[in-house]
């Protein structure tokens, strides 16, 4: 890989740890002002809520400038949001000014990917990004964890600098204090991510022109015979991925009887899985291959059923870990799949775009659905027993779509399939 990749790499693991950390911040937050227990999956809504709604813009932006622009300015979006929650507004307005950062980052993040790799690369390079960004969920998950910890909240809040007064006097401050500076490393990064020299369209002014170009890259998605298999794998699985951070919190709560520290650790492992997965895929898989890990999907629900039976942490930590192994292997190369399709479709950005769109509002339409599970006191039991019989009916129908579209012809052996290591 060129040099360049890994300042992408960098920047990405750093913007992504100080994401998730804040999550586990302001899980805390909500919990510190008492609000009721399902305003925590809202904050996944009101993160992701940007993702869809700016759907038509955040592409045409994306592509209108060199990537390392496009991600410095996101990320001094999620700078502001963090420093929203550190002044004491409410943490799901704060967040969402995070997520709009963020919409606006995905894709440059992977836009840059196929501008600046050959599409025998992708494959690979999805791998690491995606392990790699699984690493910054592990690291992050457990970084807010610690830092909302009693004693070392107490230790760091100990430390005095002489002369300056920081002003930083509780857990929460000084958690998101921490959490800031992530963001700030983040953006060094993206002022050292190289110029790919891809020639970049004018931003339109007209956002109605906008909305009906991403229409029109919807519909071209879609209708593709591989993009709407990758398509498809991709929304749900990111929906469910974002679903299950929250079921399995809970899930240690009622199950493992672990508090929220200990419980986002948790959500760690099932990162690891992930980590492994990807860099498996990465490995093993190669692009005129990718289509044939659906049925690892399949299987990932059916075993997310076996967490109603578990009651020790022993037992629980190598069942989230395959959990996590298992679709971090089918979620690497669907990606690459439709970053492939997109980039000779539309072009990187508005590719990108119109997957964060379908994802996000997967997670907007899961979230939302467990959020009113839990607001009417369903028990974790029946919500894991729903969440796996749904991925796995769900990933069975869309393989039995490839199948369908493989009869009529076969795209697959179009693909490229060169050595990519």
């Amino acid at each position: 890989m060129p040099f360049g990749f890994y300042i992408i790499m960098a920047a990405q693991f750093f913007s992504a740890l100080a994401d998730n950390a804040l999550l586990i911040a302001a899980i805390a937050a909500l919990r510190e002002m008492q609000a009721p227990a399902e305003y925590e999956p809202l904050l996944k809504t009101f993160f992701t809520v940007s993702y869809v709604v700016l759907a038509a813009f955040v592409g045409a932006f994306a592509d209108s400038m060199p990537k390392w622009r496009v991600m410095f300015i996101s990320n001094a979006i999620k700078i502001v949001g963090c420093a929203m929650m550190f002044f004491m507004v409410h943490p799901l307005l704060a967040y969402a000014v995070v997520g709009l950062g963020a919409a606006a980052y995905s894709p440059a993040k992977y836009g840059i990917l196929t501008e600046y790799l050959p599409h025998r690369l992708l494959v690979v390079a999805n791998g690491w990004i995606e392990g790699l960004t699984v690493g910054a969920i592990i690291l992050g998950v457990v970084v807010g964890g610690m830092l909302i910890r009693p004693d070392i909240a107490g230790g760091l809040l100990s430390f005095d600098f002489p002369v300056i007064d920081t002003g930083i006097d509780t857990t929460g401050e000084m958690a998101i204090a921490i959490i800031g500076l992530l963001y700030l490393i983040a953006s060094l990064f993206n002022l050292y991510i190289p110029d790919t020299g891809v020639d970049h369209k004018p931003l339109k002014k007209n956002p109605i022109y906008l909305v009906h170009e991403f229409n029109h890259c919807l519909t071209l998605l879609w209708r593709d015979k591989l993009g709407q298999i990758s398509l498809a794998v991709t929304t749900l699985f990111w929906g469910a991925g974002a679903t299950l951070q929250f079921i399995v919190i809970k899930w240690s709560e009622v199950s493992l009887g672990l508090d929220l520290s200990k419980s986002s650790m948790l959500q760690g492992v099932v990162a690891v899985g992930v980590a492994l997965g990807a860099v498996a895929a990465a490995k093993f898989i190669t692009l005129r291959k990718s289509v044939r890990v659906i049925p690892l999907g399949i299987a990932m629900g059916i075993i997310v059923l076996v967490m109603n039976f578990v009651h020790d942490i022993r037992l629980a930590v190598p069942l989230l870990i395959v959990i996590g192994a298992l679709s971090g292997f089918f979620v690497v190369p669907m990606n690459a799949l439709l970053q492939h399709r997109g980039h000779i479709l539309m072009g990187a950005g508005h590719s990108i775009a119109v997957q964060n769109f379908n994802e996000n509002l997967s997670i907007l339409v899961m979230t939302g659905l467990y959020y009113v599970m839990i607001k009417n006191d369903v028990s974790i039991y029946v919500v894991v027993t729903l969440f796996g019989l749904c991925v796995s009916g769900l990933m069975y129908l869309i393989r039995r779509r490839h199948f369908a579209n493989q009869r009529e012809q076969d795209d697959v052996r179009h693909l490229d399939d060169s050595a990519h290591h």
